[in-house]
Formats: C-alpha cells, structure tokens, sequence
C-alpha cells in the first residue's frame, strides 16, 4: 500500500487536490485501500476539460431540469443503481453532481 499511497500523493499534489487525503490516517486498512483505488481511477484531464469548457457546451434547447425523488444512501441496497449509473457515464450520455452545502469549498471548485 506504501506504493500506491506515494503513487496518489504525488497525483493529488500535482493536481492541488491533497486534501483528499486529510483524514486518510483515521480509516481502518480496508477503506484506505479503497479510497487509493478510487483517487486512482479518477480522470483529472476530463474533469478539468469538462469544467474549462462548460460555457462553450450548448445544450439541448428542448432538455429540461427536474427534480427527481430522493433516495437516501443508507436506502440503496441493489448494485443496480451503481451499475445503471456507471454505464451511462461511459456512454457519455448524462451526468449528475448533488453536493451538500460546502463540499464545492472543499473540493476547490
């Protein structure tokens, strides 16, 4: 694990994101091991491209916002949700941010 962490502190640095990391000390093996998995398989290229260019992406004049019911995590039990998500966003075809007050301050977006 000590390769994989170096490995994420010098993408987190690079990308000025390493406060990923700030409570990584207080998780148990496993869930550390999970979170260098997930920090590694994020794509901070297509994140950066997607939000420098947002403004020049028109939309479908006929797409609409609405809001959809909520579901709380705890709720969401079935990998279906995981699946049918995942998919759709290698297929480019939708994606979706909810973030909770504050989380956009600390993701430094």
């Amino acid at each position: 694990m000590e390769v994989k962490l170096k490995k994420v502190k010098e993408i987190l640095k690079k990308e000025d994101q390493e406060q990923l990391l700030t409570n990584f000390d207080s998780l148990n093996e496993n869930k550390k091991e999970i979170l260098l998995d997930q920090i590694l398989e994020i794509n901070f290229n297509q994140i950066k491209d997607l939000y420098n260019n947002v403004d020049k992406i028109k939309g479908d004049q006929n797409a609409k916002i609405e809001a959809i019911p909520y579901i709380e995590k705890a709720k969401i039990i079935d990998k279906k949700y995981f699946e049918t998500g995942a998919k759709v966003l290698k297929e480019g075809k939708v994606a979706v941010v909810t973030m909770a007050g504050g989380q956009g301050t600390r993701l430094r977006t």
